[in-house]
């Protein structure tokens, strides 16, 4: 599973195929992550040094964090693909294609001056997160997205 939690300065990434539950976030940030509430992760409830600082002791891998840079990452489902906005400017996107077996993420790009900043890996866990929610299986052929789901 797949999962993307946002505050307004950074996003959170948590691959529950990665995890293997060593504790250290919720001894980290217990007020950002307790295993008793759902959604288990809530990065309104800590200061963001310390949820980032939790994240990097991850040892698994499982949990990542980018700051938000003031762009937002949608799903627009009516033409098969997550897009990330810098204000009204389009500034990335997945594409994914639908077929009987599932969606397939067949390419993700961003727009060059605004490499480096986690746009791309937020890009494609939208999809993921949102095809997971939708109890659809997801796939990939565009090498960035393989790379991100592995």
């Amino acid at each position: 599973m797949h999962r993307l939690y946002e505050n307004s300065d950074i996003v959170v990434f948590w691959n529950s195929e990665k995890c293997f539950h060593a504790k250290k976030c919720v001894t980290g940030s217990p007020k950002t992550f307790d295993i008793t509430r759902k959604p288990w992760i809530d990065v309104t409830l800590a200061d963001n040094a310390e949820i980032w600082q939790t994240i990097e002791k991850c040892p698994s891998g499982a949990l990542g964090v980018v700051y938000r840079h003031g762009i937002d990452v949608i799903v627009d489902l009516d033409n098969n693909r997550s897009v990330a906005y810098d204000g009204k400017l389009e500034v990335g996107e997945c594409d994914y294609s639908v077929s009987e077996k599932g969606w397939t993420i067949y390419h993700t790009e961003v727009r060059e001056e605004y490499g480096g900043k986690g746009i791309a890996k937020r890009l494609v866990y939208k999809v993921i997160e949102t095809a997971e929610k939708k109890h659809v299986s997801i796939g990939a052929t565009c090498s960035y997205a393989i790379k991100v789901m592995e």
